[in-house]
């Protein structure tokens, strides 16, 4: 309905869940901490100062935006949130969790492929007032595999 992708996107969320490694600096098959029923979860690669660790759930159906999003594959990104907050709490002590999802430009979407954020929150974290950063493979890597063995 409303796609900003150019022709020849190549997505790096796709080629996760291919198996492959996305181009850097987006996600590495390390970084994935679910897979189930139709929705891959993995360690973003852009972290927030007090928010280490967030983690990003994506359909394995390519679909650019919410606008396009259906009931059928929703349910399982839902539920793979859940699964990873809940361990989220667990493995990293967080006070709570939040989610984020954006779309189009002017939405602050900047991978064509629909994806919803879960990040980890601590009191006074300040999470929206801050900017985030690029991370290493072997930055995410601890963080990956406290849910990955939380999650199994």
């Amino acid at each position: 309905m409303f796609q900003h992708a150019p022709p020849d996107y190549d997505c790096p969320l796709c080629a996760i869940v291919a198996g492959r490694n996305a181009a850097l600096p987006y996600a590495q098959q390390s970084d994935v901490v679910l897979r189930a029923g139709g929705a891959t979860a993995f360690i973003s690669s852009r972290w927030w100062p007090n928010n280490a660790g967030h983690v990003i759930v994506i359909p394995d159906t390519h679909v650019e935006n919410l606008y396009d999003l259906t009931a059928e594959l929703a349910v399982p990104i839902h539920e793979a949130a859940r699964r990873v907050a809940i361990a989220m709490k667990h493995v990293y002590g967080c006070a709570g969790t939040s989610t984020r999802q954006h779309n189009e430009p002017a939405g602050n979407q900047d991978v064509w492929h629909y994806h919803l954020h879960v990040y980890p929150r601590y009191e006074g974290d300040r999470l929206y007032e801050l900017q985030g950063h690029l991370t290493s493979p072997e930055e995410r890597a601890p963080y990956a595999a406290r849910l990955r063995d939380h999650l199994r």
